[in-house]
């Protein structure tokens, strides 16, 4: 069977791949689709899965492009000629990126991968808090035929913390439902999709909490986003206010988030990631009725390995016609 038909190849077939897949794959879909899709966008260039960790340590020593979910120090240290590791998630916190900047490697994220599919959990997760199916779902568990209380979206505040592709594809779905959008980034000045931009100056950031009915969490975790989500911000939320988290957990303090659900200091929260994560059986905030709760799932996607496959297709071309070319998603250096 040829590789174009989603074989991976032995090291027997190649010494040197144009490509290596690396074995672990994510959201319980087989890594073999990676490689397919790769293949099927470059037909003339070789591309090699590795599928165990022999075949991973073999392969990548004299490769030259290669991309994965994650890359430790031991087989990078086996990387003897990597120029290029293209990570198959948006984020690369868990790369040790010291050492590939030590070693000239060019990275690449999977940014924009996830934005419609995370764009319409957030949006399902406000049309929920919104029209409270929450509540309708629970009266139906218990069979009862009983009117209760909903919201309407229209007119509506919506803030988005982290205007990156998934932030924008969030204002992108949100923009035929009559909301006003508020977008918070590093840069207010690069201006965005949303009807005001501003940055996370302590004034500005609690004036909006103060006004605004949604609150996205879609920014990345740093020094500055950890802990953004404290006890003084739910203080100055609006209390009729439905949290959404679909960043990292550690945006949010959970104590914090705990305590203002008891004291009634905001109407919910759709929880995506936690602190801690997985969250323990024994945490109260499985116990709150105004709590949504999915296992970091909002990434999920059928189409992820092929758009994935775009982005790496697109750079192995780039690399091919020009080795010091700037690539698409480009990381570092």
């Amino acid at each position: 069977m040829a590789p174009s038909e989603g074989v991976y190849m032995t090291d027997a077939e190649t010494e040197t791949p144009d490509v290596l897949v690396l074995r672990n794959g994510t959201h319980g879909m087989p890594v073999e689709q990676y490689a397919a899709a790769i293949r099927e966008r470059l037909p003339n260039t070789t591309v090699e899965l590795a599928r165990t960790p022999a075949q991973e340590r073999a392969a990548i020593e004299n490769a030259r492009f290669v991309t994965g979910m994650t890359l430790d120090e031991d087989l990078l240290s086996a990387a003897a000629n990597l120029e290029v590791f293209a990570c198959a998630y948006a984020g690369t916190g868990h790369l040790p990126l010291d050492t590939l900047e030590q070693r000239h490697v060019t990275v690449t994220n999977a940014s924009g991968v996830h934005g419609p599919n995370i764009g319409e959990h957030v949006l399902g997760a406000i049309l929920r808090f919104a029209r409270c199916f929450h509540v309708g779902a629970r009266q139906q568990r218990r069979r009862e035929w009983r009117h209760y209380k909903a919201h309407e979206l229209q007119g509506s505040t919506v803030t988005i913390v982290g205007l990156g592709a998934i932030g924008q594809a969030v204002c992108e779905r949100l923009e035929p439902f009559g909301v006003e959008t508020i977008g918070v980034r590093y840069s207010p000045e690069k201006g965005g999709p949303t009807d005001e931009v501003l940055g996370f100056d302590g004034e500005a950031f609690d004036e909006t909490l103060a006004r605004t009915d949604y609150l996205v969490l879609a920014c990345p975790l740093t020094e500055t986003t950890r802990g953004l989500v404290d006890h003084e911000a739910f203080v100055t939320i609006d209390p009729d206010a439905v949290l959404i988290n679909i960043a990292r957990g550690p945006v949010v303090d959970t104590d914090a988030l705990v305590d203002a659900l008891r004291s009634n200091w905001i109407r919910g929260a759709s929880l995506d990631v936690t602190d801690p994560e997985p969250l323990p059986e024994d945490h109260p905030l499985w116990t709150f009725e105004n709590v949504q709760i999915t296992p970091h799932n909002a990434g999920h996607t059928p189409k992820y390995y092929e758009r994935l496959a775009d982005i790496v297709a697109e750079n192995v071309r780039r690399v091919a016609d020009d080795p010091s070319a700037t690539l698409e998603n480009q990381v570092m250096p």
